[in-house]
């Protein structure tokens, strides 16, 4: 390509992403070095084509190369869907976008991700008011722009209007984790504008486990001993991914809250709660799990 054309970006597929937008088939991204982009017609024939831009001629400066279009000084107004036309029959159709560009710490407020377990899958939630046509991608191939990437799309919104994707990975469990993950977003708006950016990050970053559950609680001494079996969710055997828990509870008497990452804590409590850990890699707490009432027979309810 000359020097004085523009560096592209262009991708490939279409896919729908559950009715909530549609990706591009073809598109061509802008960067900031240069204001010169090259659109070619896909077609065998040499024969002249004719361009149009959102479905309407194009009314300003521009230059064509045989099937080419070389469009100079890009700008917003020149930003849409350039379609190349024979006879009456479009032949081909290119989006031509505009790149944001986002951090690796501005993309974390609009993609959260999470692992419940050292197992195959991680979710991640995407809330970004304007781009809101989204498909993640894990793996090089997806961070370079290749066309073998597996975009995935969002599988449902949340209650809160937020995108949830499951994104699955071929980590080993047992294993000491060395490489790190990449995972980029492709965003796309309706202003023809793209953010499309990578994050890095090892799978034990994201680790989060599901809440547990409070089994049994039973007197021992002066104590209240108190049985928490990990989550379902979490990875076996329980015995090699250990976890760690921490109890919350509430004084009889007095109405204090106490912790304890002790099984054992006072009698003397009205409720209880829990939460856990991976305590090798000090992963985020997971949510607390419902409170439980301590009966005079000192049983969780």
């Amino acid at each position: 390509m000359d020097r004085g054309l523009l560096l592209v970006l262009l991708l490939t597929t279409l896919t729908r992403s559950h009715a909530l937008g549609v990706f591009p088939k073809k598109y061509v991204v802008t960067q900031n070095d240069s204001s010169h982009v090259k659109l070619r017609c896909d077609t065998t024939s040499r024969d002249p084509v004719t361009w149009r831009l959102n479905g309407a001629g194009l009314d300003f400066a521009h230059h064509q190369e045989q099937l080419d279009l070389l469009l100079e000084d890009v700008d917003q107004p020149m930003l849409g869907e350039y379609s190349c036309w024979r006879n009456g029959v479009q032949l081909s159709s290119t989006h031509l976008l505009e790149e944001t560009e986002a951090s690796d710490e501005l993309l974390k407020s609009f993609l959260r991700c999470w692992a419940k377990s050292y197992d195959c899958q991680f979710s991640c939630e995407w809330n970004h008011p304007v781009y809101s046509t989204v498909r993640l991608g894990l793996g090089s191939n997806c961070s370079q722009g290749l066309t073998s990437c597996q975009w995935v799309q969002s599988s449902h919104r949340t209650p809160k209007g937020k995108l949830h994707f499951d994104i699955s990975h071929q980590l080993a469990p047992f294993a000491e984790e060395t490489d790190v993950l990449a995972l980029t977003v492709e965003a796309f708006a309706d202003h023809y504008s793209v953010l499309r950016s990578t994050r890095h990050f090892f799978l034990r970053d994201i680790v989060q486990p599901d809440s547990p559950d409070i089994v049994k609680c039973e007197e021992e001494g002066k104590a209240l001993n108190v049985t928490i079996d990990p989550p379902s969710s979490w990875s076996r055997p329980h015995s090699f991914f250990r976890l760690e828990h921490e109890i919350e509870y509430v004084s009889r008497d007095d109405g204090e809250h106490g912790t304890t990452t002790s099984i054992l804590i006072p009698q003397e409590v009205s409720r209880l709660r829990v939460r856990s850990r991976d305590p090798l890699v000090m992963s985020r707490w997971s949510h607390w799990s419902k409170w439980k009432n301590v009966t005079d027979a000192l049983s969780c309810v």
